[in-house]
């Protein structure tokens, strides 16, 4: 039996592990991956919004966790693959249910937001209002 973690215990290394899935861009680029193999200007046109410099810092990080592999075919241009390694591949399952569970909440979520921002300000003035001596 391997040695038990705990990620609200602060000094858990499992703190680093849950950063990285949890990364803004994290999950766009395993998701990416999902199909197969693909090359930088693939995952960059396909994720949509990321620039290339953090793109590339994403695919680092990913790399030194091993949760991907970089294949270099070499070549003139020089053609690099990336692909999810199997360590990749089983964060596809719970990365799944969470975006499948954010499309199906999306309308739950804005709808909330509404409530919040029609709710918020009218708040406060009450209770400026409410807070004033007589």
């Amino acid at each position: 039996m391997g040695k038990a973690y705990n990620v609200m215990a602060a000094t858990c290394p499992s703190r680093t592990v849950l950063h990285r899935i949890g990364a803004r861009w994290t999950v766009f680029v395993v998701n990416a991956l999902a199909d197969g193999p693909r090359r930088f200007t693939e995952l960059k046109a396909h994720i949509q919004g990321i620039t290339p410099k953090v793109l590339t810092e994403t695919l680092r990080s990913l790399e030194t966790d091993g949760l991907i592999s970089r294949h270099d075919h070499g070549g003139n241009p020089p053609r690099v693959e990336y692909d999810l390694t199997p360590l990749g591949r089983s964060l596809l399952v719970p990365l799944r249910a969470v975006r499948l569970w954010a499309e199906q909440h999306v309308p739950d979520i804005e709808a909330a937001r509404a409530r919040h921002e029609d709710e918020s300000p009218s708040t406060e003035r009450d209770d400026l209002v409410l807070d004033r001596p007589a």
